[in-house]
C-alpha cells in the first residue's frame, strides 16, 4: 500500500486582513496545501511557525511590530526550518534583495494569480527557488551588480572549490534557475538525486537558499 502524502503545512503571515483571508481562500482549495496558522506580524509568525511547524512561510516584507526583513533569520532557526517565501509589491527590489541575501527562498508578487501562487508553494516546498518573473532580471541584477566585500570573489571560488564535478553540473544548473525536475531531466538522473546534490552544495559552499547558491554559480563564472 502506498505511504499517504502528508500536505504541505503553511503559515501565512501578512497584517492586511484581506491579504490573507484571499490567499487562505485559494490555498483551502488547492489539494494537498493546509494553511495551519496566520499572523499579523513578523514576531507572531515566528512564534506560530515554532507551534505549527510548517512546511513554508508565506511572509509579508512590510508589517508592523516586526517586519518580515527581521523575522527571516528566527524562522530559519527553526529544526525543522521552515522554507521562506516573501510577499512583495512591484518595484520593492531593494526590500527582495535583502531578504534574499538573510535566506528566503524566494519571492512572490502579492498580484499574482491563483495558479502561480499555489504552484510557489508546491516549489517551496519540494526545494525549489521561487522567483516572480516579473522582477526576477531586475532582483537578480542588482544582487550580482552590488558592491562586494573585498577579497569576496576569491572567497567564492574558495567556496565551489569543496564541491565535486557533478555538484558544479549542479550549480550551474540553479544558476540558470532550473527546477530539480529540469536538472533530473537533463542530467538523466531522478529528483531525489537532485535534491542530495542540492542539499550538498548548500552545505558546501554555506549558502541558505538556492537563490544564494545561484548567484555564487554567476559570480564564479559556472553559470552565464
Amino acid at each position: 500500500m502506498t505511504a499517504p502524502v502528508h500536505p504541505i503545512r503553511v503559515l501565512l503571515a501578512d497584517d492586511e486582513t484581506m491579504i490573507r483571508a484571499g490567499v487562505r481562500l485559494i490555498l483551502r482549495h488547492a489539494d494537498g496545501i493546509e494553511v495551519v496558522a496566520e499572523a499579523p506580524d513578523g514576531r507572531q509568525a515566528v512564534a506560530l511557525a515554532a507551534a505549527h511547524h510548517p512546511d513554508v512561510v508565506l511572509l509579508d516584507v512590510r508589517m508592523p511590530v516586526c517586519d518580515g526583513l527581521a523575522a527571516i533569520a528566527p524562522l530559519l532557526a527553526l529544526d525543522p526550518a521552515p522554507r521562506v517565501v516573501m510577499l512583495t509589491t512591484f518595484g520593492d527590489d531593494e526590500n527582495v534583495v535583502r531578504a534574499l541575501r538573510e535566506g528566503a527562498a524566494g519571492f512572490l508578487l502579492k498580484d499574482e494569480g491563483p495558479q502561480e501562487l499555489i504552484s510557489a508553494v508546491r516549489a517551496a516546498a519540494a526545494g525549489d527557488a521561487v522567483l516572480s518573473p516579473g522582477v526576477t532580471g531586475a532582483v537578480i541584477s542588482r544582487m550580482l551588480t552590488a558592491g562586494e566585500p573585498r577579497g569576496a570573489a576569491g572567497a567564492a571560488d574558495e567556496r565551489i572549490a569543496r564541491l565535486t564535478g557533478r555538484e558544479r553540473e549542479v550549480l550551474a544548473m540553479l544558476g540558470e534557475g532550473l527546477s530539480n525536475q529540469d536538472i533530473g531531466t537533463r542530467l538523466g538522473i531522478g529528483t531525489g538525486t537532485v535534491k542530495t546534490h542540492v542539499g550538498a552544495i548548500l552545505d558546501k559552499t554555506g549558502s541558505t537558499s538556492r537563490v544564494q547558491a545561484a548567484l555564487l554559480a554567476h559570480r564564479t563564472g559556472l553559470a552565464p
